[in-house]
Formats: C-alpha cells, structure tokens, sequence
C-alpha cells in the first residue's frame, strides 16, 4: 500500500489484479472508473502501470499486441457504455486472434440515488457486458466488493485458457468508491491458478501420427501453432522427419520462411499431396484454395484423393454469432488437442515409427529435395519481381522491404504486424520464433498493436518495427503520442501508396467486369491531395520523423538513421517512405 488511509472497493479490485500478474492497463480516461483509477496510482503505486492512450479502440489493440508478443494477459478499462463501444472493434478482433485481454469497465453507479443527473444515466446499461457478449468468452458484473476478488480470478483464468481470449468484467463504479467496512479476504492466486491445457485422446494421436509416417507426400499446414515459441522448432523438425513441405499461414510465425521446405507461396505445394495436414489452423480454405475475385468463386488445390487430418481446438469456443468458425471442410481425422501439448507428443511418435521402418529414408530425403527445388523456384520468382521493380519511383514495395532489411538485419530484430503486402517473408530472414508475433488483421488494428509488441520489447534491446500502412494510421494517429509519452521505443517505416488500395483494386476490377471508367476507382479511394505529411504529424508527437521519400536510393540511408535514434536514446522514429499502388 502506497499510503496510509481508509481502504475502498476500488483498493481490493487493484490488489485482485496484481495477484494475478496483470503488469499494465490502457485507458483512455474515463469518470465510471475514477475510483479505480485513484487507487491503481496512489495505493498500488501505478501497478498494474498505466498506459494512457487517446482512444479506447488504441488501448484494446495495445493489450492485444502485447498479450500476442508475451503470451500474457495485459489489462484495459473501458469507460462506462461509451468507452466499451469504442473498444468494439479491438475487443472482437482479439476474439478473432485469440489473444488474452481482460477488460474492466466502470459502470453506473447501479444505486439509482447515487447518479449524477443526465451523464451518469445515459452512459449506463441495464446489463453492459451485452454489448460484447457474442465476442468475448466470458463476461460478469460483481454485484459486491467481497465477489470482486473470485470474480477477477475467473476472468483471468478464462482469458488464459486456451482457446484464449477477451473477457469483460464490470465494475460498479458505487463499489469502487465505497469505503470498506470489512477487511475482504484475497484469494490465493496459487490455488486459482489456470488450468491445464487439452491434451489428445491418445489412440487418436496414435492414428494421426501413423497416417503422417505412411504419407509419402504430406504437407503440413500451420496456423496458431506458433503462439508456443517451442513450435517453431518442433515444426521444424517434424518436417525434416517427415519430407513434408510447410505452407505457413502467418497467423502466427510458426516455420521459418528461408527453410527448403517452407513451401509457401508455390502453386505447385498441394498438387501432389497425398497428405494435408492442419495444425491449429481455424480456416482451412484459404491457404489451400484458389479464389476467383471477381465472382467469388473457389477452387481446392488439395488433390482430391489426398487424406486430410487435422489437430486442434476444432469445435471447442466456437460461436454462435461471428462466423470465423469459417467453412466446413471434409477431413479424415481431426484431433482435438492444444497444439502446445500435442505436438511434441505427436513428434516423439512419429520418431519412433519412423526408427522402426529405416528403408523409409532414401525416399524422405528425395521428397525433401524436389520440395527445396520448389522452395528455391518460388524465391526465384519473387527475386526476380523484385529487380524488375527496383528503380520504380514512387518505391515499389520489394524495394522498400528489401531496403529496410538491409538496415534491420544488423540487430536483434522483431517485426510487428503488417508485413508489406507480404514482401517481408519474402526478402527477410525470420530465423526466431520472436521475430514476429502474427499477421495484422484488418484496417485500424495495426498501429495500435504494434504499440504493444513494442511494448512487450521494451528493454529488451531489441530494434521493433512496424511496416506502418497509411490508411490504417489515418484512423488512429494520435496512437504515436502514446510511444513517445511512455518511452517505447519503436521504428515505424511507412507503407504509404497514399491510398486505401486494397479496396481501390476492388473498385478497378469491378470497373473493368462491367465497362464502367476505371480511372474513377480513386474516387473514396485515394490518401492525397492533400496527402498526410507523416513525419510531421509523427515529429509533433515527440517522434524522430523523415519523409516523405520517393527516391528508392535514399529509403536505406534515412531507415538507418531512424534507426540508430531508436536504439541510442530510446526515442520511437518514423520514415514516411511513399509507395506504389500494390
């Protein structure tokens, strides 16, 4: 306790949160949770240490990013009604990602003879958690100070088992700021810790690892795999065992991407399989199919005698409301297991069946060279797209990503979350499980959870960067105060086409199915005229800024000055580099 004084509600619900590890929370203020507020600064000293931000959807995002880095739950608190709306979108695109964040709101108070007239009314709802109900895995509103200690534990211990996810805890803006009468007796953490993961139904194991050793083409095709940092080695070697090639989703980073059997990204990976294999994976349709864009229609690559089986969460959390449980694919065998303890069990079998039959050998290893031929062919392509777009001005996007490499490669470094439109993987070297926590996720997600991968790095000395896309920064840019504000050190190189171009090429390829002017696509498209100046608005927040550059030969030398600022004095840099329409 930082001072020597009555103790109120709000004081037992800071004590529930430190006893469960909670290091931070984001906030955007908000009076619903003053009480809390006053006791996380003055009795628990700032801890859990607050991360204030502009935007409730900014505090959900950083939680996200961090928990996706650490693997630990990070906290928010939502203001009332209007904050948990705001944070709408963060709170269900980290259902989608499956990714630990308990939220706290402040509420009412319920005692109608305690509102303040107008504001305390029309910011309170009769049961608020409804609001996020269909997207978080669990949610209550403690009606006591003396339930709020059980009630926190469970919240974690939900958020923390896997399938993990958002939950959404109210809190009694009156029981924050009542003074206790009682002493509220903690719970223990140590006995309400969280439970265990899903092991397999061992024969089901058995069958899948038996259907794995007696494939002669397999391909195995990863997805939250990775969130286990041991994954990625693991894969690894069950590849290597196995002859298998790996398509990796990059919902996770789960295989390393210059390995020879890193087949992602080659036409020809699946036409051959006798064998796919998805591990965590929830949509199995879209690293194995091919879309028509234009008539949404698709089309499987995976051969259609070829096994398919499948190990994780499969039905387990599944909702009733969002459809990201995604289409129904046939399968031969699905396994329902954490992937966490699966996978090395699953390994360990198929070395003992693979000891048991050697003369399996010679093939495995002729399996494995026709896949590193694959593998070289795919690298070959992207090299060459690469040099045919060198010297374009405004930069295309391999030479940014290439350029940014050349400077990153000389540090521990880990990327955020967007990836160039893919060129990252395809020019970088990510050798390490930590290298990268995940895919972004969508338009307004990518900035804010960037923040909190830096976040997770922070004093790490490792140099953290963000391929920043422009259109997502246009929705949240006072999200850059909060590096500069807490000292996070962070490298953002701007992606900037100048335009929300992933719906501008929409807009062209319909155009152009119906012979209507697609020289009009720009129109609610375009970022320009006026264009952002980026560096400025980043420099106005206590950033380092340069920019905007559309000279290719000067992208290398203004990241590594960037650069060098982040990793001598800590100050967060931002290069605005300006990019073609890709």
């Amino acid at each position: 306790m930082a001072y020597d004084a009555a103790r109120y509600g709000s004081d037992v619900m800071v004590d529930a949160m430190k006893a469960h590890g909670l290091r931070y929370v984001s906030l955007n203020p908000g009076s619903s949770f003053r009480g809390l507020h006053d006791s996380i600064v003055n009795y628990g000293g700032n801890s859990p240490e607050i991360i204030e931000c502009p935007h409730e959807k900014v505090a959900v995002g950083l939680a996200h990013g961090y928990a996706k880095a650490t693997g630990e739950a990070m906290g928010v608190i939502l203001h009332n009604v209007v904050g948990l709306l705001h944070g709408a979108m963060g709170i269900y695109y980290a259902y989608l990602d499956r990714t630990p964040v308990v939220i706290f709101g402040g509420t009412g108070p319920m005692a109608l003879e305690r509102r303040r007239p107008n504001i305390d009314w029309i910011h309170t709802a009769n049961v608020q958690g409804n609001a996020v109900r269909d997207y978080t895995k669990w949610d209550d509103q403690p009606a006591t100070v003396r339930s709020v200690p059980e009630t926190i534990a469970r919240g974690y211990r939900i958020a923390m088992s896997e399938p993990r996810g958002p939950v959404y805890i109210c809190l009694d803006a009156g029981l924050q700021e009542d003074e206790l009468t009682e002493e509220i007796p903690p719970v223990d953490p140590a006995r309400y810790q969280v439970p265990s993961r899903i092991g397999p139904d061992p024969l089901a194991l058995d069958r899948l690892a038996r259907m794995l050793v007696d494939a002669r083409r397999p391909v195995i095709v990863p997805g939250y795999a990775g969130r286990d940092p041991a994954a990625f080695d693991q894969l690894v070697e069950l590849a290597e065992l196995l002859g298998a090639g790996v398509i990796d989703t990059g919902i996770r980073l789960n295989f390393p991407n210059r390995h020879p059997l890193n087949v992602t990204g080659s036409d020809d990976a699946l036409s051959d399989a006798d064998l796919v294999f998805f591990l965590d994976v929830k949509d199995f349709g879209k690293p194995t199919q091919v879309l028509d864009r234009l008539t949404r229609t698709i089309t499987s690559r995976i051969p259609a005698d070829a096994k398919i089986v499948d190990l994780g969460f499969n039905d387990l959390e599944i909702s009733s409301w969002s459809h990201d449980f995604t289409a129904l694919h046939p399968t031969d065998l699905q396994v329902t297991a954490d992937s966490a303890v699966a996978l090395p069990m699953l390994l360990d079998r198929c070395k003992e069946l693979e000891r048991a039959d050697p003369g399996r050998r010679p093939a495995r290893e002729e399996r494995k060279s026709v896949l590193a031929g694959r593998h070289e062919a795919v690298w070959e392509g992207w090299r060459r797209q690469a040099k045919a777009d060198r010297d374009l001005s405004p930069v295309s996007t391999s030479r940014l990503a290439e350029e940014v490499w050349e400077v990153v490669k000389e540090h521990d470094w880990v990327l955020t979350a967007g990836t160039a439109s893919g060129w990252a993987p395809r020019i970088w070297d990510f050798d390490r499980a930590y290298r990268h926590p995940g895919a972004s996720l969508g338009t307004a997600t990518q900035i804010s959870i960037s923040l909190g991968v830096a976040l997770a790095h922070k004093g790490s000395g490792k140099l953290v960067v963000d391929l920043q896309p422009d259109g997502d920064l246009m929705f949240d840019p006072g999200a850059l105060w909060v590096a500069a504000y807490h000292k996070i050190p962070m490298l953002v190189v701007m992606f900037n086409n100048r335009a929300y171009y992933n719906d501008w090429e929409h807009q062209e390829r319909i155009a152009r199915h119906r012979g209507t002017p697609v020289e009009n696509a720009y129109l609610g498209m375009e970022i320009d005229g006026p264009a952002p100046d980026f560096a400025n608005i980043a420099r106005s927040f206590g950033w380092y800024g340069e920019g905007p550059i559309d000279d290719p030969e000067q992208v290398q030398a203004a990241v590594r000055r960037a650069a060098e600022i982040v990793m001598s004095t800590g100050q967060p840099a931002l290069v605005d580099v300006v990019c073609q329409h890709e």
